[in-house]
């Protein structure tokens, strides 16, 4: 069984929207953990109207962080693998079922992954790697989102799951699941990536939104590549690359974007020179409850 932990707080529509895609793909069995981190019962209702329908479980998180609520529900589920599915995202059908066939080919393979698609089509949030294969400490940074992220369940439990230092709700704002996949290619475990193997989510790239959010998110990805000791020729264009796009957007007169830009390269560079990156220890080890 796969288990889908969804961490959540604010939303309510959306989750009706991602529980509705999740019925309509019947390609392999699944469960529901949905962490609700809102301080009303706002998801009680959708909860009772969908239970009937999906193997759901509704656990309660006082804390507004969105790794500590991925790994209380990791810590909960019963599936052999996890997913941690964002709570605006949609399933296109046999996601589940392809997910299923790839870790069940293959004994050896403890991460699967695959890319953001944008809800107009085409690919959304960022830039991806077009190859499919083996994730490297190269190319984990265009393979790796944590809505599409599926993990064997007793190795994100060894792993410590995400990083409570790292995501939503915390000061280096972005690039878990890459740190999440960095620790494990660390221990000698197999990555992989599949381009084709998409899941929706709505694409906030250059919008007010991002520009708000893109020095907390800037801090995560910088964190993460001094954290993981990456080569020079890797870590280099992902820090330096914004400041290109801060130029041609300026030239262009798009204010917006150049903001974005600008706000990316300055959260990179904080969090890559940041102390925590050199000393911060990894997670340990979670224990299942389930």
């Amino acid at each position: 069984m796969i288990s889908l932990v969804v961490s959540t707080k604010g939303r309510v529509a959306e989750i009706g929207e991602l529980f509705d895609s999740l019925l309509a793909d019947a390609s392999a069995p699944f469960e529901v953990l949905l962490v609700d981190q809102n301080e009303d019962g706002r998801l009680d209702a959708l909860v009772e109207a969908y239970a009937p329908r999906l193997k759901l479980r509704h656990l309660r998180s006082p804390r507004a962080h969105a790794n500590a609520g991925r790994n209380m529900g990791l810590q909960h589920a019963c599936g052999d693998l996890v997913g941690f599915p964002d709570d605006d995202c949609l399933f296109p059908p046999g996601v589940l079922g392809r997910v299923r066939a790839a870790f069940d080919a293959d004994p050896s393979l403890a991460i699967l992954t695959g890319p953001a698609a944008a809800p107009q089509g085409g690919l959304g949030s960022g830039r991806w790697n077009e190859t499919a294969g083996p994730i490297t400490l190269a190319n984990v940074w265009t393979s790796v989102i944590e809505f599409n992220l599926w993990l064997r369940r007793d190795v994100a439990l060894g792993l410590g799951g995400f990083d409570e230092a790292m995501g939503p709700g915390a000061r280096f704002g972005s690039a878990e699941g890459n740190d999440l996949v960095c620790r494990a290619m660390a221990k000698g475990l197999s990555a992989r990536y599949a381009p084709d193997l998409r899941v929706v989510h709505p694409d906030k790239r250059l919008t007010p939104e991002a520009v708000a959010r893109a020095d907390r998110y800037g801090l995560g990805l910088g964190f993460a590549l001094r954290r993981h000791r990456v080569p020079a020729g890797v870590w280099a264009p992902l820090l330096y690359r914004p400041v290109g796009g801060a130029g041609v957007s300026l030239l262009r007169g798009r204010l917006l974007n150049a903001r974005y830009y600008l706000a990316t390269f300055r959260g990179r560079l904080a969090g890559f020179l940041a102390a925590e990156a050199r000393d911060l220890p990894h997670p340990a080890p979670l224990t299942s409850v389930a």
